[in-house]
């Protein structure tokens, strides 16, 4: 199979550009005022090459891009061209949030890039797009692979597939995709080395273009592009967010990308013990790290479960203080675990304005995040933690956590692997003052030498 990119069309945006701007005048001219109506939902002249289907026979389009490379528009656009010809072109995103703020609602999405004359009618009661001509877009979460049970598609846009919770959704999608004479999906993500990224590219059915995030600079916010390129730039994980490149293991670091795949579980346990780790941030700021907020459970057979990853960016104490909160409360946690380096008793204080009644239990970092981390890491090697979902971010900062983590070079601050410390400190190592992890972590290191 050769696939190849579609012709280009007698002239794109980008070669108008080059063009002196008398030339550049004289084309917007001899444009009728039609012409010039449409020109702006006219995806062929605006489009980079890799942003349009490919020719050829395959069955799964990976554009692979980084942050705001433009990758919605890509699936945006292949939606509204395969909705002119087939009757069942599907959506499915990260979570339901995705689907309707990013994919449907979204400055690039369906709704926005679509002329009025084609704009279809979102029925957010049926999880259904209604479109001029008489077809309909069923919206999918993948966060719920049982309402993909069943259904088939002609066509598929799946939106940032590395990062699906479940990948049992996949599963489900591609069981459907049988409707039509040539099914396919368009699959726009920014790349992660999960398993099922890994077999999606070494599969022959498929076909990857890549997109940088500076291929797009000059259509984002300078604001925008100025907080990613600084958070990212020069870093390891940068590669991944802005060149999408595939990175794979860590030398060095504490977890790899095989033992977390190994901890995969669709399903929790029973749980005896259930808790909520926060790692506040010093601020609120904007720049200010991430709150890390983990959910992780302990099992009868004693196994650490890692049930969300409920970190968050730029909020207010009171703010990350009620998510916590009403994370407790939704998994019926029997305590907050909260680190008070940064904030002492405040923290405390602003949980406790929130709920003046839940357990908190204050915890102070007295080593470094590799040495607390260490032990933890032991569980995974062991077979004893399990994740019950894919957690992305935290997975990506666990498989980059190495003895000499140096968090400018890395491009983020560890405060998702922070609060899952805490967490399974709490319900394996407590108290978790940093000498039972440290003991506990002799004591296992003994425990695989004699056996």
């Amino acid at each position: 199979m050769t696939p190849r990119q579609s012709p280009p069309p007698v002239i794109r945006a980008s070669d108008l550009a080059r063009l002196p701007q008398e030339a550049r005048a004289e084309f917007i001219a001899r444009l009728s005022p039609e012409e010039a109506a449409l020109l702006p939902y006219l995806w062929e002249f605006w489009a980079r090459p890799e942003q349009l289907p490919p020719a050829g026979d395959w069955v799964y389009w990976l554009p692979l891009g980084g942050r705001g490379c433009g990758k919605t528009r890509t699936g945006a656009e292949t939606v509204r061209r395969w909705i002119k010809t087939h009757a069942h072109v599907n959506i499915i995103g990260a979570t339901a949030d995705d689907v309707r703020d990013v994919m449907v609602e979204g400055e690039s999405g369906i709704l926005n890039i679509c002329p009025q004359d084609e704009r279809p009618k979102f029925v957010a009661a049926r999880n259904r797009l209604d479109w001029p001509n008489g077809a309909k877009t069923l919206l999918f979460s993948a966060e719920s692979p049982e309402r993909l049970r069943g259904k088939q598609h002609a066509k598929l846009w799946c939106d940032e597939l590395a990062a699906w919770r479940y990948p049992e959704a996949w599963d489900q999608a591609v069981f459907g995709l049988r409707l039509g004479d040539k099914p396919q999906a368009v699959i726009t993500t920014t790349p992660r080395p999960t398993k099922l990224m890994r077999e999606l590219l070494e599969s022959p059915l498929t076909f990857t273009t890549k997109s940088a995030t500076y291929a797009n600079l000059a259509n984002l916010p300078e604001a925008f592009a100025h907080k990613i390129l600084r958070a990212y730039e020069g870093t390891r994980l940068g590669r991944q967010e802005l060149e999408a490149e595939l990175l794979l293991d860590t030398p060095g670091a504490l977890w790899t990308r095989a033992m977390i795949e190994a901890a995969y579980r669709p399903a929790p346990p029973k749980l005896t013990r259930i808790v909520v780790a926060i790692d506040p941030p010093a601020s609120s700021s904007e720049r200010a790290d991430e709150c890390g907020i983990v959910v992780a459970g302990l099992s009868a057979e004693k196994e650490i479960c890692v049930l969300a990853d409920l970190t968050s960016q730029g909020d207010t104490p009171l703010r990350w203080a009620e998510r916590a909160i009403s994370a407790a409360r939704r998994y019926e946690a029997d305590a907050i675990v909260a680190e008070v380096n940064n904030g002492g008793e405040m923290v405390e204080a602003v949980i406790r304005q929130v709920d003046a009644d839940i357990r908190v239990k204050s915890v102070r970092a007295s080593r470094g995040k590799f040495t607390r981390a260490e032990p933890v890491a032991a569980l995974y090697e062991q077979g004893r933690a399990r994740h019950i979902g894919v957690f992305a971010k935290l997975e990506d900062q666990m498989c980059l956590m190495t003895p000499d983590f140096d968090r400018a070079s890395a491009g983020f601050s560890p405060d998702r692997v922070d609060a899952l410390v805490w967490a399974v400190s709490e319900l394996v190592f407590a108290p978790a003052d940093g000498s039972a992890i440290i003991d506990f972590y002799r004591r296992l290191a003994s425990e695989t030498k004699t056996t």
